[in-house]
């Protein structure tokens, strides 16, 4: 597995943490999915490694809109969608995926010196961390859909790799 490794790891033991504190998901249904997330790391890519994803998708835990209003609700966090955010070419050009896909959150904007970054793992206090880490500048969190991200992430992903061939060829 990648450099991420680390962050993929912490992000989501700790988002298991809080999915399981939130009562959105038992002992039990957390540690089957860890299991799975294991073996999907052992053998998959950074975009897979997706507690979340397997929660919702894979073993039908609870659906992503239940966490999602519990975010709007108890952490007073907006939604977002990425697929209707214009995103300036400076920042697609420095954005760096890797972390992205490894923590399922996306810095979208800066104005000033305050960020603004959608998160399907907000309950990941890791994931906060990390970022708070990286930009070392003020943040606003939204909420952001597993879906969102990763649309959002795949495209900036082939409109650069459009540019490469470009400039290669």
């Amino acid at each position: 597995m990648s450099k991420f490794r680390s962050i993929i790891m912490r992000s989501n033991r700790l988002l298991g943490a809080a999915l399981v504190e939130k009562n959105l998901v038992t002992v039990e249904q957390l540690e089957s999915a860890t299991e799975r997330l294991l073996q999907v790391i052992d053998n998959g890519t950074d975009r897979e490694a997706c507690l979340l994803a397997i929660l919702i998708h894979e073993t039908k835990a609870f659906a992503e809109e239940t966490l999602l209003e519990q975010l709007v609700d108890e952490s007073q966090l907006a939604l977002i969608d990425l697929r209707e955010v214009d995103v300036n070419d400076d920042l697609k050009l420095s954005l760096n995926p890797g972390p992205c896909w490894a923590s399922w959150t996306v810095p979208f904007d800066k104005d000033e010196d305050v960020h603004y970054l959608a998160t399907a793992y907000y309950p990941s206090m890791a994931v906060r961390q990390y970022w708070e880490k990286e930009l070392g500048e003020p943040i606003i969190w939204y909420a952001c859909t597993l879906e969102s991200i990763a649309e959002f992430l795949e495209k900036l992903e082939a409109e650069r790799a459009g540019l490469n061939a470009q400039a290669a060829g």
